[in-house]
């Protein structure tokens, strides 16, 4: 991978985007995605979460352009149960906002707002940005159910699905084309670590300014450039075993005689790239439920890396 000028998003914000300082570039992205205006009053910090939830996702409480308090919780995280993983996250946070109401009525618990940047192949779609909402329909007559005019005034929304949680999935791995909007210049960042040039999105002027490589401390950079290698030789690891694994299936189907030693060559180069592939994904800070589904390696075997 090519040295760029600045720091992919991926590794800044498990290290630099939860500073104040550093505000403005998560707004920006948060404002770019949401189409309103967002400023982040704090982020808050949960001791109940493991150390890879801790360093992959930021929950922040945040002001809307209508002065409301909401809550978002951006994500960053590589898992085969993604959308699993989706449901239980928000389902944790509207807990804690009931639990933590001392007693106060349902009518208070605030907007929470799901925000996933997505670096892996999560389901089957075309797009780089997906968006996701509750609605209640109507089995029979297909209408949508609506808010009285009491509800409108007191909760000062229009729609049902504006009371309830909102999910927004970036899936940024495969974009690398021209930025002609705002959104696609933030994706192709996000994925490639490169500002795209006359870039115009809210964000991406802090993003100039505040995240260069050349800021960063000799150890810091070090570290950084190792993460990136290994971003590299995953990716090449497993596309490779991907490739090898279908051409050997054609071979051998095709060459049932072949020695059984020169089968046994093959397993046993295989299982040692696997455990390689495992240790990279260890060292990228990946949970072990993801190691195991990615490279076939059970738990325990992981555990022993």
């Amino acid at each position: 991978m090519a040295e760029n000028e600045y720091i992919r998003f991926d590794w800044a914000m498990v290290r630099m985007l939860r500073q104040k300082s550093n505000f403005t570039i998560l707004e920006g992205l948060l404002t770019t995605l949401l189409g309103m205006e967002i400023k982040i009053k704090q982020v808050l910090e949960s001791t109940d979460e493991s150390i890879t939830d801790r360093n992959n996702r930021v929950d922040l409480l945040a002001i809307d352009d209508s002065g409301d308090e909401v809550f978002i919780e951006v994500q960053n995280n590589t898992e085969y149960a993604y959308f699993e993983r989706i449901i239980f996250g928000m389902s944790k946070r509207a807990t804690e906002l009931v639990c933590n109401g001392k007693g106060q009525g349902y009518e208070n618990v605030r907007k929470v707002y799901s925000v996933n940047i997505v670096y892996f192949s999560l389901g089957k779609g075309t797009d780089i940005v997906y968006h996701g909402k509750t609605e209640f329909r109507g089995i029979h007559n297909g209408d949508l159910l609506e808010l009285s005019p009491f509800q409108r005034q007191k909760f000062n929304v229009d729609e049902v699905s504006d009371l309830y949680p909102e999910y927004y999935i970036l899936k940024v791995n495969d974009f690398n084309r021209v930025a002609k909007s705002s959104i696609e210049e933030w994706a192709y960042y996000l994925n490639t670590g490169d500002v795209p040039k006359g870039a115009k999105a809210p964000g991406m002027e802090e993003v100039k300014e505040q995240l260069k490589v050349d800021r960063m401390s000799k150890a810091e950079r070090s570290a950084y450039y190792k993460h990136l290698d290994n971003i590299v030789i995953l990716r090449d690891n497993i596309y490779t075993e991907r490739e090898e694994g279908r051409l050997e299936g054609r071979a051998e189907g095709r060459e049932e005689g072949r020695a059984e030693g020169r089968a046994e060559g093959r397993a046993e180069g295989r299982e040692e790239e696997r455990r390689q592939n495992a240790r990279r994904m260890k060292d990228l800070g990946l949970p072990a439920e993801t190691i195991s589904t990615v490279t076939g390696l059970t738990l325990e075997e992981v555990a022993e890396l």
